[in-house]
């Protein structure tokens, strides 16, 4: 049995997709971001860096995993699915895995802030995190002209980036230019468990999102 401690975030959805797809007996416990229960002393021992999401193996001696691509891995080499065997292949789900969060989660994160939440509006902020944001999509495009998924099969990478991707709006990043990326975002949201993992632990509530992150921000 799976412990789930999450919120409605890109990152979250990391996880409850992936337990969703999986189908894994799990326990979910949401966690409310505007009471700061994230930053709570017994949640901390489960995730020193006070974020969501984070995951408790049951069947493991209550073996704690925070920092969602690790959560995925983690997933994946548990049930042996999601993720290919194979050296190379192996490689190159951990490669585009790597990307979202090292590329895609930081910038497109960076663009929310600056376009939606942050009191003051600086345009060449904004329009720096929008444009990298940008030409990250566009590896992705190209990657997957050729490519029904990042990785030929359905693997945590796509999970990764859809994650994030689908609220390309919310950072005002257009990607009416990206045939193949809007493509694979329309074959990603068809996915029944994906549907399911963005309704975890409840749907996405653009209002409540900024007022919590305008809050933080201006703490």
């Amino acid at each position: 049995m799976i412990d789930l401690y999450t919120s409605a975030t890109p990152n979250g959805w990391k996880a409850s997709i992936a337990l969703e797809e999986l189908g894994l007996p799990y326990t979910l416990h949401p966690i409310k971001l505007g009471l700061q229960e994230q930053k709570q002393p017994e949640y901390l021992k489960l995730n020193p860096n006070g974020r969501i999401p984070t995951i408790v193996d049951r069947d493991e001696g209550d073996f704690a995993v925070f920092e969602s691509g690790a959560i995925l891995i983690y997933l994946a080499e548990k049930t042996g699915q999601l993720m290919p065997k194979a050296m190379r292949p192996r490689s190159q789900v951990i490669q585009w895995l790597m990307f979202q969060m090292g590329g895609v989660g930081p910038m497109q994160g960076q663009a929310n802030v600056f376009f939606r939440y942050f009191p003051e509006k600086i345009p060449s902020v904004i329009e720096r995190y929008q444009k990298e944001t940008k030409r990250l999509y566009t590896v992705l495009d190209t990657r997957l002209k050729d490519h029904e998924y990042l990785v030929d099969d359905f693997s945590i990478a796509d999970i990764a980036h859809w994650s994030w991707v689908r609220l390309h709006d919310w950072a005002g990043v257009a990607i009416d230019d990206l045939p193949h990326l809007r493509r694979w975002l329309d074959l990603m949201a068809a996915r029944p468990a994906c549907q399911r993992g963005i309704e975890i632990p409840e749907p996405f509530v653009p209002k409540e999102v900024t007022e919590y992150a305008k809050k933080i921000i201006t703490q």
